[in-house]
């Protein structure tokens, strides 16, 4: 979908711990120049707390994007996965490719078919985060808001109010794709590197390398859409164009 005006369909998808929430300054800002912007919150996190259970895994988060472009009828969406949510991109674009415009990983975990997304972390860091349970065992509890770049206090403040455990099942389930990754689509890799997610080094460099994607640079933490909206949204604005 593009207006006469040139607005684009943007819909922003979070991360691990994350919920629709945490784009509210990002999703401000593209609004106010005219675009259409939906920010879903996947199962069992943010104000979806309440229905996290032991089976929530990665389909059940492909599930509920897939369900935001089929009922608000959306077309030609720029489909934005940031950590976690670029493997749940991944996912969409293999179910419903003709209705997205472009694929954008922003900072974002990209696994090949048969993979899980835990598989894209280095060995120590699996180790770690399998080792992040509640006492069910099937929860990831929350990490310091330094784990994701974010060191300003309000900030923090911020991200320590909101942020929730995590499913464990969507971080080690496989994802299974139909199509090649992108599903031929447009795609585009956001590394943020101010500073530099040190788990995500190995993947930046590889897909800097791959012709198929295109590679951009912002000078912001992993959390860019908390710590540098208005970079982040105007960046997301020059892709979309």
């Amino acid at each position: 979908m593009r207006t006469d005006d040139g607005a684009r369909v943007f819909v922003l998808v979070h991360g691990a711990w994350h919920g629709g929430w945490c784009w509210r300054l990002v999703a401000q800002r593209l609004r106010a120049t005219g675009h259409l912007v939906h920010t879903p919150t996947m199962t069992g996190l943010a104000e979806r707390a309440h229905l996290l259970r032991a089976d929530t895994g990665l389909s059940t988060c492909i599930d509920d994007i897939c369900a935001v472009l089929e009922c608000e009828e959306l077309s030609n969406v720029v489909l934005v996965g940031h950590s976690f949510g670029g493997v749940v991109n991944s996912g969409v674009a293999d179910r419903l490719a003709s209705r997205i415009r472009q694929l954008i990983y922003l900072d974002a975990l990209v696994v090949p078919h048969g993979c899980a997304a835990v598989s894209a972390l280095p060995p120590e860091l699996r180790q770690a985060r399998c080792r992040t349970m509640d006492p069910e065992g099937w929860r990831m509890t929350v990490p310091d808001a330094s784990a994701f770049g974010v060191n300003d206090p309000h900030h923090v403040a911020w991200l320590e109010r909101r942020l929730t455990p995590q499913p464990l099942k969507a971080y080690t389930d496989i994802l299974t794709l139909q199509y090649p990754l992108g599903h031929g689509l447009r795609k585009t890799y956001v590394a943020a590197t101010k500073p530099a997610y040190a788990p995500l080094a190995a993947l930046r460099e590889e897909l800097r390398q791959q012709p198929q994607w295109e590679y951009r640079e912002l000078a912001a933490g992993h959390d860019s859409m908390i710590t540098s909206p208005q970079a982040l949204s105007e960046l997301l604005c020059e892709l979309a164009c």
